[in-house]
């Protein structure tokens, strides 16, 4: 599994399930190697932040820089272990793993009111002024036990982002 190039054999297959917690099928991580290495132009063995980019979906995220950060160089295992988070299979919490990543820009484990409106800033764009990012913020921590000034750590974002209580409606004014 080295080489991009070379065949999976059924031992490849079975450490990929196994490395990705069996989100998907045999035949799904067939497929997803397929692509893998239509996506590994050089046969490196691994993807690169340019070869991701090739993906048009992936480069219209609004969110694809911070991503980028998180899947450059993965070699196949870790492709599929990256792929198994968007899984209707995969747990709340391992979703919720992924977004605390792309939050903590830092890489520090911790996540800041600012790097939450980074992120906020990124996904909204000028349809949302900073001030209401700010105000649907402070709510939502507020309803959490937390405040602005908070350094959440996975836990806290796991309780804030699978807080059954949590509403998260806002008002745009439209001019």
């Amino acid at each position: 599994m080295g080489n991009a190039s070379s065949m999976l054999t059924q031992y490849d297959i079975e450490d990929v399930q196994d490395h990705c917690d069996h989100l998907f099928s045999q035949q799904e991580i067939v497929s997803l190697y397929r692509r893998f290495c239509q996506l590994d132009r050089n046969s490196k063995g691994f993807i690169s932040a340019d070869e991701f980019l090739s993906v048009p979906e992936f480069a219209m995220n609004p969110l694809s820089q911070r991503l980028l950060k998180m899947v450059d160089g993965l070699n196949f295992k870790d492709f599929v272990a990256f792929l198994s988070t968007f899984s209707a299979k995969a747990s709340m919490a391992q979703k919720i793993e992924l977004i605390f990543k792309v939050y903590d820009s830092d890489c520090n484990g911790k996540v800041t009111f600012d790097n939450i409106m980074e992120v906020l800033r990124d996904l909204t764009g000028s349809f949302i002024s900073d001030k209401q990012r700010e105000e649907v913020l402070s709510q939502v921590l507020h309803e959490s036990g937390y405040t602005r000034d908070s350094l959440l750590l996975l836990n806290d974002f796991i309780k804030i982002m699978d807080h059954p209580g949590l509403k998260m409606e806002v008002e745009v004014p439209i001019d």
